[in-house]
């Protein structure tokens, strides 16, 4: 017969000083839940500055430098509340980041219809200096926009124009 050994329990940690349980086992044996360690917040993120602030120092900067990085290095953008470019709309004002490059031959609009980047979005575009005439919704599949999804759908969104990589 072969020598089995049956598992104990291990012994209960105590303090060096007084051999006595820690506050921790204490607690334990009478019951009650340690005490929880307050978790750290996170920091709030981008997307959590106000609608202004959050398109005018991180938005605006982040998109002409995805631009430049892809060679176009004439942009012109600007973040402004203004009639949609469309003349057929309803002439509402709402916020718009409007980018032109090409000397002006080539616009974008990023339209939003709130001052909150996750209410909903329009895109519209004209090309050798026309005025837009179709405007588009723009990222409704997504529940929570943060800016490197609105950077990858803008850059999305102007590729498939064929004005930043050809096929």
């Amino acid at each position: 017969m072969s020598d089995e050994t049956t598992p104990q329990a291990p012994e209960p940690k105590t303090t060096a000083a007084e051999g006595k349980p820690t506050p921790a086992q204490a607690a334990a044996a009478e019951g009650e839940k340690p005490a929880k360690v307050p978790k750290k917040e996170k920091a709030p993120g981008l997307e959590d500055k106000p609608f202004n602030e959050f398109v005018t120092q991180d938005y605006l900067p982040a998109i002409t430098q995805t631009l430049a990085k892809m060679g176009i290095q004439d942009l012109d953008l600007k973040f402004e509340q203004s009639q949609l470019p469309i003349l057929e709309m309803d002439n509402a004002k709402c916020w718009q980041v409007i980018g032109h490059w090409q000397g002006g031959q080539r616009q974008f609009h990023i339209i939003f219809s709130k001052e909150d980047i996750q209410a909903p979005k329009f895109f519209c575009y004209a090309d050798n200096g026309a005025q837009p005439s179709t405007l588009e919704s723009f990222m409704i599949d997504e529940r929570k926009i943060n800016l490197d999804l609105l950077l990858l759908y803008t850059v999305q969104r102007l590729n498939g124009q064929k004005w930043l990589v050809r096929n």
